[in-house]
């Protein structure tokens, strides 16, 4: 795969990892850093352009820094997120971000196109020396 497209955001929220005996399992925040690296055979449109020059537009890797008012996960309560709820381990939640990323890339491809070669990697930290990767 010759083009893989790679950013990195950041996003404060809070969590409850429900049921664990230790300090994880009071209310507590992080800022979350993510780092999403799409990688791709070819290269398409995006929303913003009708030319086959873009791996995926940026804004599509990024939309979890958003506000949790306007789809993101910025300033959240992971507990009350309906895909999250009680499962809000840094592992669950790269998880959650993979899926939902691919999701949203896919979506805006164009009929046909079912972004089959698009693969995602998505590095997670919880702190600045913890961190989880998730891919498929």
């Amino acid at each position: 795969m010759p083009w893989t497209l790679r950013t990195e955001f950041a996003f404060d929220s809070a969590h409850v990892i429900t049921g664990y005996d230790g300090p994880c399992g009071r209310l507590h925040g992080h800022t979350y850093r993510v780092q999403m690296a799409l990688t791709s055979g070819r290269l398409r449109p995006s929303a913003h352009i009708q030319r086959n020059i873009m791996v995926a537009d940026f804004k599509s890797l990024k939309w979890a820094k958003k506000d949790v008012t306007q789809g993101g996960l910025d300033h959240a309560f992971l507990n009350e997120h309906p895909d999250l709820r009680d499962d809000t381990t840094a592992e669950v939640i790269a998880a959650y971000l993979h899926r939902e990323t691919l999701r949203r890339v896919r979506e805006c491809l164009e009929p046909g196109d079912a972004g089959e070669d698009l693969r995602l990697k998505v590095t997670l930290w919880e702190t600045p020396d913890s961190s989880c990767e998730y891919w498929e």
